[in-house]
């Protein structure tokens, strides 16, 4: 049987704010779809994810269509928005993050082989539907990631990418994982 809503024992807003959060800053680099920065933003809150990072021509809230997605999650999840990724790769490169391209290329670490060490803080950058992650930045990332698959196409959706990223991540560092 479903629980019923009051028996997931989720977390007021206020209550959400002042909670520890899992030491992981999403940089999205130059997503196209509101509705995929919404789905981030959805999977952002049940991970309690520390802040994402809003690039480019990334959309930022308030937009319908972002709120179709994220249900509410743009008012939990913090978030800044940076005219561009270089701006957001320096700030938190600065604060003593990892930084940690999810994308395909020569030399990437499968996912299932990276080790997250509880004691660091991790900035994932996530890229643009038909482009990925730029190359600039990808060459100012402290190491590249990515997630194995065995069908025929060539990518998963960012939304997608960025959920079993950060459910990888949330695995290791949360002491909230139940």
């Amino acid at each position: 049987m479903k629980k019923k809503v009051e028996e997931l024992e989720r977390l007021s807003l206020t209550e959400f704010k002042k909670s520890p959060k899992t030491p992981i800053v999403l940089i999205l680099d130059n997503i196209r779809s509101r509705n995929n920065v919404g789905a981030i933003f959805r999977t952002a809150d049940c991970f309690r994810i520390q802040k994402i990072c809003l690039c480019g021509i990334t959309p930022v809230p308030p937009h319908r269509d972002i709120n179709k997605t994220a249900i509410g999650s743009t008012s939990s999840v913090d978030w800044k928005y940076y005219k561009n990724t270089n701006e957001a790769l320096k700030d938190y490169a600065l604060e003593g993050y990892m930084l940690c391209v999810v994308e395909q290329v020569h030399h990437a670490i499968n996912l299932d082989n990276f080790i997250v060490e509880p004691n660091k803080k991790y900035a994932l950058i996530l890229g643009n539907e038909l482009n990925g992650v730029h190359h600039e930045v990808i060459s100012k990332s402290d190491v590249s990631i990515e997630i194995p698959q065995i069908g025929t196409k060539h990518s998963f959706n960012v939304a997608s990418s960025s959920a079993i990223a950060m459910w990888h991540f949330f695995c290791q560092l949360s002491p909230n994982k139940g």
